[in-house]
């Protein structure tokens, strides 16, 4: 009797855990059931430079999406967003490809515009500013072509 109680002591204690674990592994890896909320604006780059789909979208430093994919469009880097639906963005918006610190990971840097007009769910930002090759930079400035 007193060995039963133990297995199932221990069997909820094993259920438990693994359910806890699945509830980190979504929320820490930040996995959206059925797609998740929000619209998507598409953004072409003439490059990416490491950029990869999850990757974040910040406006003034804070997250208000993710990279939803990435593909190749026009011989140009088609970069689908997904952003919050609270979120609007100016059609004269700037969409930049940045990175945290010097060697960190690269993620995508909108810009507010001024104009009246707002990019509507599937819409396009136009305006964008390719990420900072620093290997190139490095070889200009090595071969003094700076």
């Amino acid at each position: 009797m007193e060995r039963t109680k133990l297995n199932l002591a221990v069997g909820c204690f094993v259920l438990v855990g693994i359910l806890a674990l699945g509830y980190l592994s979504i929320k820490l890896g930040r996995v959206s059931w059925l797609g998740g909320g929000g619209y998507d604006v598409t953004a072409d780059f003439p490059s990416v430079g490491g950029l990869k789909a999850g990757s974040s979208v910040e406006i003034a430093g804070v997250e208000v999406g993710r990279v939803e994919s990435i593909g190749l469009a026009d011989y140009q880097a088609r970069v689908v967003l997904r952003l919050e639906p609270s979120v609007k963005l100016q059609e004269d918006s700037i969409a930049s490809i940045k990175t945290k610190g010097l060697i960190g990971e690269k993620y995508i840097r909108i810009s507010p515009g001024g104009s009246d007009k707002i990019i509507p769910p599937n819409g396009k930002i136009r305006e964008v500013e390719p990420p900072v090759d620093l290997e190139e930079l490095l070889s200009k400035y090595i071969f003094g072509k700076v």
